[in-house]
């Protein structure tokens, strides 16, 4: 079969699901994952065709694509500050506002000096943790989560893209931290309020795991509430934390910090104009 009717397929299957656009982006997807060439091989080779065990791959795409599936899972991974991580249901897909905080904190502290100290909260695939890792060579990084599944799939993903991250099983609600044992916290905590389900997407709230996506609609800066707390005492002083935050509770969550006793809160948007990052200092002589 002809890759071009591949492509014919994939629009008259998926296009009222998805739309055109979005359709045509996992063709495209498809193609570079599956096939190793550029999205652009048809314009080069229009009659570009597929082995029987290449048109089984794209069926087998389309038909978790027409289940709900998201894509980065189909295909098991997603570059991620330019690094390959592998992906399944218990972990979430990392998204571009994660690498925008990502990139604030190296930009922060790439000229930080020897055994600078970071601990991600809540690591999930280790996106954050591994390319802190792998971009701030002088950092020992440790991270935890409450999910041993995601934790075997965030130490493979160290693995294969060689850094070492410390990282443990552990529940950051019931965690303590020992006192002024990191330079830099950073978390992308659960956020999305459960009344918020409704205008998401089915391949977004129905996939992904909702342990990691979701908070009760009464109290939406629970997990905040935990890591100010656990921040302030795990902090050296003047140490950093770095919280990815829904875009709705920007001052809330800077007025929850600054009455935790946090300084120089910054409320930093992203690439959209919404508020999305974070950034606070801990009090000098906190402790």
């Amino acid at each position: 079969m002809l890759l071009k009717e591949i492509r014919h397929i994939f629009h008259k299957e998926l296009d009222r699901q998805y739309g055109r656009q979005e359709v045509e982006h996992f063709f495209h997807h498809f193609v570079e994952h599956y096939l190793d060439q550029p999205r652009f091989v048809l314009v080069l080779h229009p009659n570009w065709s597929l082995s029987k065990d290449e048109e089984g791959t794209f069926f087998r795409g389309l038909a978790a694509l027409k289940q709900g599936q998201p894509l980065h899972y189909i295909v098991g991974s997603k570059v991620f500050m330019d690094l390959k991580f592998r992906l399944n249901e218990h972990v979430l897909i990392p998204r571009p506002e994660t690498e925008e905080m990502v990139r604030h904190i190296i930009e922060h502290h790439r000229n930080d000096p020897p055994r600078l100290r970071i601990m991600d909260l809540g690591t999930g695939s280790g996106c954050i943790a591994i390319s802190l890792a792998k971009y701030l060579p002088q950092a020992e990084v440790s991270a935890i989560d409450i999910s041993g599944k995601a934790l075997r799939l965030a130490s493979e993903n160290a693995w294969e893209n060689k850094v070492r991250v410390n990282f443990s099983e552990m529940d950051m609600t019931k965690m303590e931290l020992e006192e002024d044992s990191y330079e830099v916290i950073v978390s992308n905590p659960p956020y999305v309020m459960e009344k918020e389900k409704a205008g998401m997407q089915s391949h977004v709230k129905d996939a992904e795991p909702a342990l990691a996506l979701f908070v009760p609609d009464e109290r939406p800066l629970l997990f905040y509430e935990y890591i100010a707390k656990v921040a302030q005492k795990g902090l050296t002083d003047g140490g950093s934390l770095y919280l990815e935050i829904n875009r709705q509770f920007g001052e809330e969550v800077k007025k929850l910090l600054e009455d935790s006793g946090f300084t120089k809160v910054e409320v930093i948007p992203d690439m959209h104009g919404h508020d999305r990052i974070v950034r606070a200092k801990k009090k000098l002589g906190s402790n």
